[in-house]
This record gives structure tokens, sequence and C-alpha cells, in this order.
């Protein structure tokens, strides 16, 4: 029996965000946030969405994992040929959304996108187990392929050409970093009278914080 979609609803307790305990820096408050989200052991902390739009204006979005974020901005790797990646040749602007419901909290992050340097790429594809790193180079990203045999068999193939060998990072794959412009954090708060707070960088590259109605 279907249930009533319309009914579903969670009222959100937990805490507060306010003007005055935020900090000033949107990266500094992420930050915070990200170390209460560990903290909290959530499953995938770091697994966020990232919505992409190509020149005509579709937008994509898939769940991709974060790998590091600073004051520069938010990082992650991916597939250069894939469907993203191909967006985001056309349409260098990005959006991430981190949803922590243990938490009742949410982060959107809209900015710029640009690649990461081949240093940065190579040395994060070297961290990687060797299967990661088998698997990129196996996988056609986002193409259509004939089977998942045919998948099962190219990696199969690869990983016995490689034994023995370094597997060294394929041109086609590598990171991005997102470079913030606009960052807004969200709060649960009973009766849908959410907390939300908008970081906005102006032109003089100071951070204005605004508070949104829910």
């Amino acid at each position: 029996m279907q249930h009533d979609i319309a009914s579903i609803r969670k009222n959100y307790s937990q805490k507060k965000l306010s003007e005055e305990k935020a900090a000033t820096d949107p990266v500094k408050q992420f930050a915070k946030w990200w170390k209460q989200a560990v903290a909290s052991e959530i499953d995938e902390v770091n697994a966020m969405t990232l919505a992409t739009a190509s020149s005509d204006g579709f937008p994509s979005a898939r769940i991709v994992l974060l790998k590091d974020f600073n004051e520069k901005g938010f990082s992650f790797f991916t597939n250069y040929n894939s469907f993203k990646g191909q967006q985001l040749a056309e349409n260098p602007k990005a959006c991430l959304v981190f949803f922590w419901k243990e938490l009742e909290r949410q982060v959107r992050i809209t900015g710029l996108i640009e690649k990461l340097s081949a240093e940065k790429n190579d040395e994060y594809f070297n961290s990687r187990p060797e299967e990661s790193r088998i698997g990129a180079i196996t996988s056609p990203q986002s193409q259509v392929i004939e089977s998942r045999e045919w998948l099962d068999g190219h990696f199969k193939q690869l990983k016995k050409e490689y034994k023995g060998k370094n597997v060294e990072r394929p041109a086609h794959w590598g990171g991005y970093i997102v470079k913030p412009v606009i960052i807004e954090f969200w709060q649960g708060r009973p009766g849908r009278l959410h907390d939300r707070l908008q970081y906005s960088l102006a032109e003089t590259g100071i951070w204005k914080i605004e508070r949104l109605a829910p």
C-alpha cells in the first residue's frame, strides 16, 4: 500500500543559528560545522550533491565526495570526460549541497569552477587504493557501454597488465575546486521557521551576512 507522501514530515528542534554566534568568514563557519558533523559519526559525511548546467541551461545533479576545503574553495575529483566534466567545460559554475540530517543542517555553496593542478591531481590519485586507480582507467565514465560483463572484463585485463607496475593517473582524470561566491547555512527549526544565514562575496573580497526567510 502506497504511503501518503504529503503527510511525511519531521519537526526540527536540535539547534539554532544566529548572526551573533556565526563566524564572519563562511569557510570558518563551514569548518566549525564540519568538525561537528565528523564528531557525530555521520555516514559518508563528505557526500555532497554537485549541481551543474550545460550552456543550454539544462541542469544536472549527482552525489560526489568532498576531498578538501580551505579558504580558496572546495575540491572534488572525477573524470574530465564525464557528463559533469563536459558541463563544467561549457559552463564553469556549480553548486554544492551538504545535507547532514542527523544535525538537521544543510549547507549550499555556489561558486566558480577551476581545475586543480597536475601536481595536486597526481598527489591524490597516488593516494587511492590500486583498484580505484585501475577503475579510473577502466571506466569511460558517462558513456554507453555494452554490458556489465564488458566492464568487469576490461578491469580484469587492466589489472593483469598493471601487475607489479605503477598505475599512473590518466590525463582525463583530475580535480576541480569550487571557489565560493555564495554560501548558505540552514539550520532546521520548529514550525518550519528555519534559520538561514547567507554569506555573499562582495567585489571588495568582504563577506556580507544576511538572514533569509525560511
